[in-house]
């Protein structure tokens, strides 16, 4: 798309191409001065300064003491950093996850932490006609579900605490939890035993166990977990099906750069 279009698009469209036209054009210097930018983006001083600053105060753009020079942050390069992160975990784990498949023939997630929320980036589907639903990219709270319980668990308590500050807590099921002060001593219990649960937490009639996902720095980035129906979990069998996450779970995080997986 033009430049020149910018003007016929609606103001948020506007906006938003505006400053992606103003970082394609500091990606392609090393610094530069607003006069220079606004000629390459065809825009005016007073608009280029505008966003600036705002670009600026988010830490994408940063500005050479008090001159009119500026030039792109790293901020950009971590976002994408992550972005590949994703890709290369969402790779590995696949492999794994199809071997659960395969041997449980249940819904297996891969999740990770976003805000106060839990992600799916990826999941096999059950091969049974009675399973969870749930789609990758879908958003599910920290405090009712398996991976969201590993995803805090490895945490310090006060990051912990933190996150879930501004969590209002749903009463999804009668087996909920109320609040944090009741969640934080599980967080003690999941990361001792080294899996989380979801005991009808989140959804009446269904089971969730999962384990942790290590990165090369021994930090947890995502959960594994297996969902089941109530009537087809058998709470004898939850040991053997711990460790089959946690031989996957291992697989992937050695694949990762991490050799230290301690269950």
């Amino acid at each position: 798309m033009a430049i020149a279009d910018l003007d016929r698009q609606p103001d948020s469209v506007s906006s938003v191409l505006k400053v992606f036209g103003i970082l394609q054009a500091l990606g392609e210097e090393r610094e530069i001065g607003i006069t220079e930018l606004a000629q390459r983006v065809l825009m005016s001083k007073s608009t280029v300064y505008r966003f600036l600053q705002t670009m600026k105060s988010l830490g994408y753009v940063s500005q050479e003491g008090e001159s009119e020079k500026y030039s792109l942050t790293l901020k950009l390069f971590e976002l994408g950093a992550k972005a590949l992160q994703n890709i290369d975990l969402i790779r590995i784990s696949d492999v794994q996850m199809r071997v659960l498949s395969n041997l449980t023939r249940e819904t297996i997630h891969l999740g990770s932490l976003d805000e106060d929320s839990i992600v799916y980036i990826h999941k096999i589907d059950s091969m049974y006609n009675l399973r969870m639903y749930s789609r990758v990219g879908r958003r599910n709270p920290l405090y009712s579900t398996a991976i969201g319980k590993v995803l805090l668990a490895w945490r310090e308590a006060d990051e912990a605490q933190r996150i879930l500050s501004g969590v209002v807590f749903h009463r999804s099921t009668r087996r909920t939890v109320a609040d944090a002060a009741a969640l934080m001593p599980e967080l003690v219990k999941v990361r001792e035993q080294g899996f989380g649960e979801d005991n009808e937490e989140q959804e009446d009639g269904l089971r969730c166990v999962a384990v942790p996902i290590f990165d090369r720095f021994g930090v947890v980035i995502a959960g594994l977990s297996i969902s089941f129906p109530t009537i087809r979990f058998a709470e004898e069998s939850k040991n053997d099906y711990v460790a089959m996450l946690h031989e996957a779970a291992r697989n992937i995080s050695r694949q990762i750069g991490y050799r230290e997986y301690p269950f």
